[in-house]
């Protein structure tokens, strides 16, 4: 089971997330349900070799829900260990660097493909996020939120 605020990182992995939402949804966002605690939280992943934060973001966001999204502004850069140092059941404890963006979904075109990761989707009002949910996540819906001219570095 994944635990989070773990010390003591053993590596760095640089991460991408997507704060999605629907047109005509009144802001209700895209989250999944994960596999590995159950915790709903923020679609997103790792950065694979070759491709730009943008192309990872989209390809994630399709994997883990069946949506494709088109990727707007950097809400942040989420890096402090103490808030995103992750520990899984193997002991592995990376540090994730994560490049949180807005998106927004333009199609849905069929179902999660990686159901290893992905227990459940579903959009969901920010007033009304379904519970347990990652608390690393929550600072980053907070930051989309605010609506903040620039990025935030935290």
């Amino acid at each position: 089971m994944t635990r989070y605020f773990a010390t003591d990182p053993t590596e760095v992995r640089l991460t991408v997330s997507a704060v999605a939402r629907r047109d005509g949804s009144n802001g209700e966002i895209l989250l999944i349900q994960r596999a590995d605690n159950a915790h709903w939280g923020l679609p997103g992943g790792h950065v694979e070799p070759g491709e730009s934060v943008a192309q990872a973001t989209a390809r994630e966001v399709l994997e883990e829900t069946g949506c494709a999204i088109e990727v707007g502004r950097l809400i942040g850069v989420y890096s402090d260990p103490a808030w995103q140092t992750v520990e899984s059941s193997s002991g592995r404890r990376p540090q994730f660097v994560n490049l949180c963006f807005e998106a927004r979904v333009i199609a849905v075109v069929g179902e999660p493909t990686t159901p290893e990761e992905t227990l459940d989707t579903g959009f969901f009002a920010l007033d009304a996020l379904p519970e347990p949910f990652v608390p690393i996540h929550a600072i980053r819906i907070e930051d989309a939120v605010s609506q903040a001219p620039e990025a935030r570095i935290r």
